[in-house]
């Protein structure tokens, strides 16, 4: 669930021209935990930013429209859903022993968001901050977006295939 979470086909094909794919943005981990957690040096994650511009930039050029949020949670809201998780057995599955190290880079990670925003904010893959410590204010503000979205997309079904439509002549 943590980085591709979509109705797209899992055995690689190749998505269809006007499938929407949901994912959780992998390509911004060498700018956020490779960063914090310098896992490689700074001139190696540096220049992913204009990578990963660079890609939905042709993505873009392809007929894909990129839609990315951000999520924003404070630290005292994190906290909270944190203890929740440890202090609720329905919630214990969503909590990971390394949450609490994590925790303790908040002021890195925080740094790191905001390079992240400031680069990678295009025309063409604008970011949207959405806050999050409401979750009903949050699925609003991203649900208005996406409606917004694809009303400019004027998405229409797929043609069926000729041999659909004749087996479906067959059958009425």
């Amino acid at each position: 669930h943590r980085w591709h979470c979509s109705p797209s086909p899992t055995r690689g094909d190749v998505l269809p021209r006007g499938a929407i794919d949901i994912v959780n943005g992998p390509h911004y981990e060498d700018v956020l935990r490779v960063r914090v957690h310098k896992l490689v040096p700074r001139k190696f994650w540096s220049r992913r930013y204009e990578q990963v511009n660079d890609f939905e930039r042709m993505l873009t050029e392809n007929g894909v429209v990129i839609v990315k949020f951000m999520l924003h949670v404070s630290r005292e809201e994190q906290r909270a859903r944190l203890e929740a998780r440890l202090s609720d057995p329905t919630k214990n599955w969503k909590f990971e022993a390394g949450d609490l190290k994590e925790r303790d880079l908040w002021d890195d990670y925080t740094e790191a968001y905001e390079e992240m925003l400031r680069r990678c904010n295009t025309k063409w893959a604008p970011w949207y901050v959405v806050p999050a410590d409401h979750k009903p204010s949050r699925d609003l503000l991203i649900a208005d977006c996406l409606v917004r979205t694809l009303e400019v997309m004027h998405p229409e079904y797929p043609l069926a295939d000729p041999d659909v439509l004749r087996l479906a002549a067959d059958i009425h």
